[in-house]
């Protein structure tokens, strides 16, 4: 009697183990990840750009983006150069800084073969002064800075020849040069500065042309302090920039869509009064 009664007893503790080595079997796919596995992982953006207003716009869209899924990390540079370099050299996912006809000369001079994703805004150059209140006071021999790069440098001389000061061989010359300046009444010296340092050196000159990023981030208000600025409608919208081969990424159509949205449009009206305008 007892031996079967230990019989049965064994035979329920053999069923009731493999039952339950069964069920945790079941249940081992859905504990292991399952659907969790499938989830897509945050990408992450490392894009490079001046301080102002680039990287305040970035700034702005990154909550956004977050929830799209993409992480977005921002490089400030002080310089026009490195950006480019970096992006190129996988530093860097993208940059956002430069206008199309200098990123054209910079793919050319550099052997690069970077390329414009979408057109952001405009900063009109202004030309300002420290000395002199219009450009009726600029002086015979005024010493005027321009930046020291080929396009920022011809569109600068562009300006001082749509404001009387020199005429070039050609009008809108978008890589003129000191050379191409065929008249010259108040025979100014032109001199050829960092881009980045004009605003450093504006009590140096009599006049000097600078970028709208430049003058914002050293404290200048285009609209109030310039002399003279650049029209609203030019070739020189600043551009998102990336590589062929991640142009067309998801995470990057998620950034221009971001920098080209209505709340990207009301940002730049409200945070710049019109010295940064929307090219969209």
């Amino acid at each position: 009697m007892k031996k079967g009664l230990f019989a049965i007893l064994s035979l329920i503790l053999v069923v009731a183990l493999a039952a339950c080595g069964s069920k945790s079997a079941d249940e081992k796919p859905a504990a292991g990840g399952g659907d969790k596995g499938t989830e897509a992982k945050p990408v992450t953006l490392t894009v490079g750009a001046t301080a102002v207003p680039h990287a305040e716009i970035l700034k702005h869209i990154q909550p956004a983006l977050e929830k799209e899924g993409v992480k977005l990390e921002i490089k400030e540079f002080s310089d026009y150069v490195q950006p480019n370099v970096q992006t190129f050299q996988k530093q860097l996912d993208a940059n956002f800084f430069q206008h199309k006809p200098y990123l054209d000369d910079e793919n050319s001079t550099r052997k690069m073969d970077l390329v414009p994703v979408v057109a952001v805004h405009v900063e009109p150059l202004g030309a300002y002064s420290k000395k002199h209140k219009s450009v009726n006071e600029i002086p015979d021999g005024a010493v005027v800075g321009i930046p020291n790069d080929k396009t920022n440098g011809g569109r600068a001389l562009s300006l001082l020849e749509k404001n009387g000061l020199i005429k070039l061989k050609e009008a809108n010359m978008i890589q003129a040069t000191v050379k191409d300046i065929v008249e010259n009444p108040k025979n100014i010296k032109i001199k050829e500065s960092d881009a980045a340092m004009l605003p450093r050196q504006l009590a140096e000159f009599d006049l000097a042309v600078i970028n709208t990023n430049y003058a914002l981030d050293a404290g200048i208000d285009p609209l109030k302090d310039a002399l003279f600025m650049e029209d609203k409608d030019n070739p020189y919208a600043n551009i998102l920039v990336a590589r062929p081969d991640n142009k067309d990424s998801d995470a990057i159509k998620k950034l221009a869509a971001a920098l080209t949205s209505d709340d990207v449009k009301k940002f730049l009206e409200d945070q710049y009064k019109g010295a940064v305008i929307p090219a969209f």
